[in-house]
């Protein structure tokens, strides 16, 4: 370079130092407010959780408004700064088509936040509760902007879009105080129904956990080529309900014992084209 060159270079950026001085001001107070802002969004969002949980808020709805002010309080400190650098109309024209474009690729994703929105709304169930919904069955975690965690009785995490859950039917036995249970089991046609019957009320009188003042029944309720398809019908708590069924299982166990014909005997009463090969 020469030493014209240089000159002119050196009385150029002479010239434009109150413009760099004033572009470094802006640049530094830029980062100044959105260091300071994100400490005013964390406050904000500590007083919005602390606003909900004093009104007492079902947690559902507490979780799916945090995770919205969370985007919506840094949205707001991004279109701050952007003002400050002089480049918020750019950012704002850039946000709409980003907007519309994400917003037609992710039709999906909006169609879970719809459903995020319904959930809150019409509570067809709350953090808490035991649903079954698409497939899956558990206790519900959280209920999110997008999703809604399910944890099984395994201990398995089960993720399920809002939209999905909103689409389809959804079971929740956790709305009632009480639930029935339905057991059904096969017997010969040599069985005494009554006595089978007899002996299966007697010991569900005496389980703890099943409702007493709620009916009890053991009837009959298909009939097949060999056997007879009955039920065994009782009430327990909500919060019981497993504890009750696996228990009463194991008692109908005992008392159904002597009441099964030998394997060789079900071969014999089969009919000739259900009776398994040798």
């Amino acid at each position: 370079m020469s030493v014209e060159e240089t000159s002119f270079l050196i009385e150029y950026l002479l010239s434009q130092r109150n413009v760099m001085l004033d572009g470094l001001k802006t640049i530094l107070f830029a980062i100044l407010v959105y260091i300071v802002g994100r400490r005013i969004v964390k406050i904000c969002l500590k007083l919005t959780d602390k606003w909900m949980k004093k009104r007492e808020m079902d947690l559902g709805v507490q979780n799916f408004v945090m995770s919205c002010a969370k985007i919506g309080y840094h949205a707001i400190l991004i279109f701050i700064v952007a003002g400050i650098l002089g480049v918020g109309a750019t950012v704002a024209a850039v946000a709409a088509s980003a907007g519309l474009a994400v917003g037609l690729a992710l039709q999906g994703s909006l169609a879970n936040f719809a459903g995020g929105v319904l959930i809150l709304m019409m509570k067809p169930f709350k953090v808490g509760d035991y649903i079954i919904a698409d497939g899956a069955e558990g206790t519900v975690e959280s209920i999110d902007i997008f999703y809604t965690r399910v944890s099984t009785s395994d201990n398995k995490v089960v993720v399920i879009p809002n939209g999905t859950i909103t689409s389809g039917n959804i079971t929740n036995t956790t709305n009632a105080s009480k639930r029935m249970m339905v057991i059904d089991f096969r017997v010969s046609y040599d069985t005494d129904v009554d006595a089978l019957r007899e002996d299966l009320l007697a010991m569900m009188g005496e389980e703890p956990l099943l409702l007493k003042e709620e009916p009890m029944s053991v009837v009959i309720d298909q009939l097949s080529p060999v056997k007879m398809k009955m039920l065994v019908k009782a009430w327990a708590k909500t919060e019981e309900y497993w504890d009750a069924k696996h228990h009463l299982l194991e008692q109908m166990k005992k008392i159904l014992e002597g009441y099964y014909l030998p394997s060789n005997e079900i071969q014999k009463a089969l009919p000739v084209t259900e009776r398994a090969e040798p």
